[in-house]
This record gives C-alpha cells, sequence and structure tokens, in this order.
C-alpha cells in the first residue's frame, strides 16, 4: 500500500509538471501575440468574465479570440494545479498517517 502511494505521489509531480509546462507553452504564445497588439487588461478580468467582456473586448474586438483563450487558458491552468496540489496534499496526509501505524 505504501509503495502504490508513494507511486501515485509521484505521477502526480510529474503531471503538476506536464500541467505546468504544456499550457505555459500554451500561455506564452497566446500572451505573446497580446504583447504585440498592446492588449492590457489587469488580473481582476481574468476572474470575473463579466467585466472583461463590459471593459476589455469591446477595446480590443481584433484581438476578442487570443483574450479568450489567454483568459480560458489561465484558468484552466489554476484550476488543474489547485486540484493536483490538493490531490498531493491529500496523498502526503496519508502517507504521513500510514508512517505513524
Amino acid at each position: 500500500m505504501y509503495s502504490l502511494l508513494i507511486s501515485i505521489l509521484i505521477a502526480l509531480f510529474v503531471a503538476m509538471l506536464f500541467v505546468n509546462l504544456y499550457f505555459r507553452a500554451k500561455v506564452l504564445k497566446t500572451y505573446g501575440v497580446l504583447v504585440k497588439n498592446k492588449v492590457e487588461f489587469k488580473a481582476e478580468h481574468l476572474f470575473n468574465r463579466q467585466k472583461l467582456e463590459q471593459e476589455i473586448l469591446p477595446k480590443y474586438p481584433q484581438q476578442r479570440s487570443a483574450i479568450l483563450d489567454f483568459v480560458n487558458h489561465m484558468r484552466r491552468t489554476i484550476q488543474m494545479a489547485s486540484l493536483l496540489i490538493v490531490l498531493i496534499t491529500a496523498i502526503g496526509a496519508v502517507l504521513m498517517w500510514y508512517r505513524n501505524t
């Protein structure tokens, strides 16, 4: 059981690395397009879709798809990383409990 949990923990760390590298490449590609076109917005626009659609998208209608891609990639990255961190922490807690018994 202990070795299985260690294997799962290692697999989750590898998954975290893969998620980081994959989405970093996607985010940086889209970010490059936004920088090239001088699109500016704040972090609050990433998390508030309504604010993004009211304030940013009307200012940059030509870059709508790039902005939405960037926001979606960022949200997905945060969600996946959060889930992996919770799983890693939970398995780490089980391993600590298992070690003490």
